[in-house]
């Protein structure tokens, strides 16, 4: 099916000093349409996957990851953002130290919830790395290698293996799996 759309000008008025008249202007639009004759799905909202700051191939400040992973350090007292590609050099630099991976996505609330109490952790335990890994579609295979199944998951890790794991928004299992390790 298609609309057609025509325009024209009328004519001019009628002046006794014209002699001449002005051309009508015409116009033709075809436009397709197309006519449903059912009612659109409900699609449930999902997470939009995108790149960005922090999303795999941008590191913290939006610039590019160094190409050169033997520099990374994770950072004592604060928490260090990781990806794919620095997760593992984050982890054999932090040596004999326990790791402590916050696994969350950006659209889970109880992550969000969670953030700041495990950013207090940090400045608490000093002798302890922790490192947040958004579970985004770029950092989806090292989830999957991690055995991700909820957000969010807090896994500690001692000499690159995990030894612990607190699922769920659970503050004060992860205050006691951290000092149980120490």
């Amino acid at each position: 099916m298609a609309l057609q759309l025509s325009l024209s000008s009328p004519p001019p008025p009628f002046h006794s000093s014209s002699t001449s008249q002005a051309p009508i202007v015409s116009c033709s639009l075809n436009v397709p349409i197309s006519v449903s004759t059912t009612s659109p799905r409900r699609r449930r909202a999902r997470p939009v996957w995108k790149k960005g700051p922090g999303r795999g191939g941008f590191g913290p400040s939006g610039a590019a990851v160094r190409s050169s992973l033997e520099t990374v350090e994770p950072t004592v007292g604060q928490v260090t953002e990781a990806c794919k590609d620095t997760f593992w050099p984050l982890v054999k630099a932090a040596g004999s130290k326990i790791v402590v991976v916050d696994m969350y996505t950006q659209w889970c609330g109880p992550c969000k919830v969670m953030a700041p109490k495990f950013q207090k952790l940090s400045e608490t335990y000093l002798d302890v790395v922790f490192l947040k890994l958004d579970c985004n579609q770029e950092n989806r295979p090292l989830a999957k290698e991690l055995v991700l199944k909820v957000v969010p998951t807090f896994k500690i890790l001692k000499d690159g293996k995990v030894v612990k794991e607190v699922r769920g928004a659970k503050y004060d299992d992860l205050v006691l799996a951290i000092d149980t390790l120490k």
